[in-house]
């Protein structure tokens, strides 16, 4: 099936950040409040965040540059794909930035695989989506095959330099007009450290270049997560197999991501072994999630969910474009090329208010449209039992990715029939809405969360806990 490989641009907005060629930085930068910049640092110290940044181009060979980073052409879909989802596309080496060699020659903590496979979209539509695979050198010491841990990366941003795989070569992304940070890489190296190997997704237009990154987009983001699982066991050199047992791994955006995938699995990926889920924060009610985030410090991520969404869905589309002022198109073009560390400088603390022709906020926009409303609720997770065990976890103070919607996902598995292990994280409030409150608990949590998940590749038992859920907070 052929494609069109330019980006599919919303009709919002056109890009001025993403060039064909690298001729360098392209977008202004915004000068942040000193707290923000404190926040900014805090949060790049605490939790490693990636600085990157990079665009579409229209063509195989021609790179793609955004806001001063250059992508490697490998990221440029064909203009063909492969017919069967999870199909790889092509591969090569990727050399880690944070890797050292190990006494026996193999590198530490193992070697990893740049790739692009074939999955489909929320329109049905096949779609290139790049990720990366990377072989574990410490040995599975449990019984049975390698097992294979997918990771769905948390918010990184909806630049195309912001994609996961691209932050494991370049950890730390400091140029000017891109902060990226790959603070994903902690998890996934602990995980690679049990001795299984371990998948990661860019997610459907994050890295391959031919279209806006679809962000928090449910089928989008499952479908991903799936293919990314299928194609992994097709990659060279790869000790995984058809009976290699399937983790499931994400917080934040990722903990929607795996929670989508535990529900679409049986319908989308029958064939894929799948052992446990682990889903932390996970943005289950879009409508509450953008209360959340509106005037919080990653207020730029309503932004990517409105670019995101007005690509996919015409219903939406075509609220926001009757709704959006002059000055808010011009702010979701310039966050739709950022990274979470330039959302925060740019954009922390923006309230949606100020994007719009009426002083609403985009959130009482939508719930006041049906149409749009509609939109969001297709994106609800919850409506459909999870296969196998899955553990959900949620700080009770999380006022970023609210901890009521992330419980009420519990919930609406247990009463469906769900093997769930809730776990309420209690910690005291950290900080209204500078992002403390959701981050936190991604860190306390997160030795238990792959233990857990361990356990389940290793066949070891576990007990839902759905009919003591009413009782904890």
């Amino acid at each position: 099936m052929s494609r069109n490989r330019s980006r599919h641009r919303s009709p919002l907005h056109t890009d001025p950040t993403r060039t064909a060629a690298p001729t360098g930085p392209s977008a202004s930068r915004r000068t942040a409040p000193t707290g923000l910049r404190l926040l900014a640092g805090a949060v790049a110290g605490t939790v490693c965040l990636g600085l990157s940044a990079v665009p579409a181009t229209a063509d195989d060979t021609t790179p793609v540059t955004s806001r001063g980073v250059t992508l490697p052409t490998f990221y440029n879909p064909p203009a063909e794909l492969p017919s069967a989802n999870g199909a790889l596309i092509r591969t090569e080496a990727l050399p880690l930035g944070l890797s050292i060699p190990g006494l026996d020659g193999r590198p530490l903590p193992g070697t990893a695989t740049r790739l692009m496979y074939r999955s489909t979209d929320s329109t049905g539509q096949p779609v290139a989506v790049t990720g990366a695979y990377i072989e574990p050198s410490a040995a599975w010491k449990e019984s049975g095959p390698r097992p294979l841990v997918a990771v769905a990366s948390g918010t990184m941003g909806q630049g195309d330099q912001c994609a996961p795989s691209f932050a494991l070569q370049h950890p730390l992304t400091l140029n000017g007009d891109t902060v990226s940070v790959g603070y994903e890489a902690l998890a996934i190296y602990r995980i690679l450290a049990t001795g299984a190997a371990v998948v990661i997704t860019d997610y459907v237009g994050l890295g391959a270049t031919d279209r806006l990154h679809t962000y928090v987009n449910r089928l989008d983001q499952g479908h991903a997560l799936l293919d990314a699982a299928r194609a992994a066991r097709a990659v060279p050199g790869a000790s995984v197999g058809a009976d290699s047992p399937t983790g499931l791994y994400g917080y934040s955006q990722g903990g929607g991501a795996s929670a989508s995938a535990a529900e679409l699995q049986a319908s989308y990926a029958p064939e894929i072994k799948l052992a446990g889920t682990y889903s932390g924060a996970p943005p289950a009610n879009l409508t509450s999630v953008m209360k959340g985030i509106d005037g919080s410090a990653l207020a730029g991520a309503l932004a990517w969910s409105i670019n995101g969404f007005a690509q996919a869905d015409p219903d939406l589309r075509s609220v926001i474009d009757a709704n959006i002022s002059p000055a808010g198109k011009a702010a979701l073009a310039d966050a739709s090329t950022m990274c979470v560390g330039d959302a925060l400088l740019g954009y922390g603390f923006a309230k949606s208010s100020k994007w719009t022709t009426s002083g609403k906020s985009i959130g009482d926009i939508i719930a006041a449209e049906p149409r749009a409303q509609a939109a969001l609720d297709k994106q609800r997770i919850g409506t459909l039992r999870p296969t196998g065990p899955v553990r959900l976890a949620t700080g009770v103070q999380d006022d970023i990715v609210p901890h009521a919607q992330a419980r009420q996902l519990a919930l609406d598995w247990c009463r469906k029939g769900g093997d769930v292990t809730y776990k309420p994280i209690v910690l005291p409030n950290l900080g209204d809405k500078i992002l403390t409150n959701h981050l936190v608990p991604l860190l306390t949590d997160q030795g238990d969360a792959i233990a857990w998940l361990t356990d389940r590749l290793a066949g070891k038992p576990t007990t839902s806990n759905c009919r003591t859920m009413p009782l904890q907070p």
